[in-house]
């Protein structure tokens, strides 16, 4: 698979990016060159998924800063460093990855030494790299902390994308299922379509599937049916953020799916790196959730599927206790009944 972002060329270099509302149908490569064109591709969802947009946004303040002249002062090269990540910042409201992303951008530029200005955008664009590698390296390290969770001839639910597609590279919650792949467990995944967007019809069942793993998809309403049926022996899904007492943030019907899996005592595990924890804010009700445009709900592709001036209320998140997680798999190992003091101590705060 084609990496899903990556820096070009050296520091006057771009970002690559595969454009997501192209796919399935479609795997394009967008070559974004300016820090304009790269909070358009987060916001329409050209780049998506908490990890992924955390290193779109750090490369964009490499391009932000691009605009500053090698010969200008270093204080005006960290004035646009700053004022980047706060356009950046306007994006998206909900992944707590880009916030996270573009305070370490704004640290390196204020901190690190740099000679002059052309040494401050080299060493941002390393940060920039730093923070993709790194997450490529905690995909790879959450499949190994939690592949064992997924049973050998079992069934999977899995919710909207945490891919490849949502991260560097490997993914989160899929993560789990591509390592014990890997290792030769052969077992099945149910993947719920994902409305209104169809992150899980367009984008899990192409990553699944391309690596050959058994996958049936099925629409968001009839999960709870499958699990009657005894076809669902766990759900993993991913994160967009994480608060200190284990509420998490994910994509609309997350909650829906906690609450069934609930009642049908199947264990529901959340997958993400640590970056995706806000330990700022005490419980999910503090977690801001984007509302998206009316018309993701009222058309499907360019035509309208409702009734003229209908009212439209479509929140692209929903919170997810944590009374109903039975355990949050990350690069640092496995919280088991995550609340607010299994996480303290798994941070060590």
């Amino acid at each position: 698979m084609a990496k899903t972002i990556e820096w070009t060329g050296n520091i006057s270099g771009q970002v690559e990016l595969i454009d997501q509302t192209l796919l399935p149908g479609e795997c394009t490569v967008l070559q974004i060159k300016d820090i304009q064109s790269l909070w358009e591709a987060i916001k329409v969802l050209r780049v998506r998924g908490a990890p992924a947009i955390g290193i779109a946004a750090a490369y964009g303040v490499v391009l932000g800063v691009q605009e500053v002249s090698n010969d200008a002062p270093l204080e005006a090269a960290r004035q646009k460093v700053n004022e980047s990540a706060d356009y950046l910042a306007t994006s998206r409201p909900t992944a707590v990855n880009l916030f996270w992303a573009l305070e370490r951008m704004r640290k390196t530029a204020a901190s690190c030494p740099a000679a002059n200005t052309q040494e401050l955008k080299e060493k941002l664009l390393a940060e920039a790299e730093a923070i993709r590698d790194e997450d490529a390296a905690m995909c790879r390290a959450i499949g190994k902390h939690g592949a064992d969770l997924i049973p050998a001839g079992g069934g999977v639910l899995t919710h909207c994308n945490a891919g490849g597609l949502a991260t560097a590279e490997y993914g989160t919650a899929l993560a789990l299922m591509f390592t014990a792949h890997e290792q030769g467990k052969r077992f099945r995944v149910y993947a719920d379509e994902t409305r209104p967007l169809l992150q899980g019809a367009r984008l899990t069942t192409w990553e699944l599937t391309r690596a050959d793993i058994d996958t049936t998809l099925i629409c968001d309403n009839m999960a709870g049916h499958l699990m009657s049926e005894g076809k669902i022996e766990l759900v993993v899904t991913g994160a967009d953020r994480i608060a200190a007492n284990g509420d998490t943030a994910n994509k609309i019907g997350t909650y829906s799916v906690a609450v069934l899996a609930k009642a049908h005592n199947i264990p529901f595990y959340v997958a993400a790196p640590s970056s995706t924890f806000d330990l700022s804010i005490p419980d999910g009700a503090q977690i801001p959730i984007e509302q998206r445009n009316p018309e993701e709900v009222t058309h499907f592709g360019e035509k309208s599927t409702a009734a003229a001036n209908v009212k439209v209320y479509n929140p692209a998140f929903d919170v997810t206790p944590h009374e109903y997680i039975q355990a949050i798999v990350t690069e640092r190992g496995i919280i088991q009944k995550p609340d607010t003091k299994t996480i303290q101590e798994f941070f060590r705060i």
